[in-house]
């Protein structure tokens, strides 16, 4: 397993909204998530900043990369833009963090 983290940024009034969108995350997603090697997924929150921490294992780098250009993924960005900070093809505005320390 390939271990992932990232920062993203969630607007400090789209908080609720936000939650709700992952709480009834659609199941075509969630399948397409899994499809292409997702586990063990978390989003967290810093209520103060609004940055977002996500955690997520993958089986494969190559793979996991196609999953950006899946329909689905499209059409979640798309659904996903005005609650938080996105690119101009609407994907997230994210930074990768480099692991430094991992107790298994």
């Amino acid at each position: 397993m390939i271990r992932k983290a990232s920062i993203m940024y969630v607007y400090k009034d789209k908080y609720e909204e936000y939650q709700r969108c992952h709480d009834e995350l659609w199941p075509e997603m969630e399948k397409e998530l899994k499809e292409h090697g997702a586990h063990n997924y978390s989003i967290f929150l810093d209520e103060e900043s609004g940055q977002l921490f996500a955690y997520l294992e993958i089986e494969d780098e190559e793979r996991w990369n196609q999953m950006a250009s899946t329909d689905i993924c499209q059409k979640w960005w798309t659904y996903m833009e005005p609650l938080m900070e996105t690119n101009p093809d609407n994907s997230p505005v994210s930074k990768e963090l480099k692991s430094v320390f991992y107790l298994a």
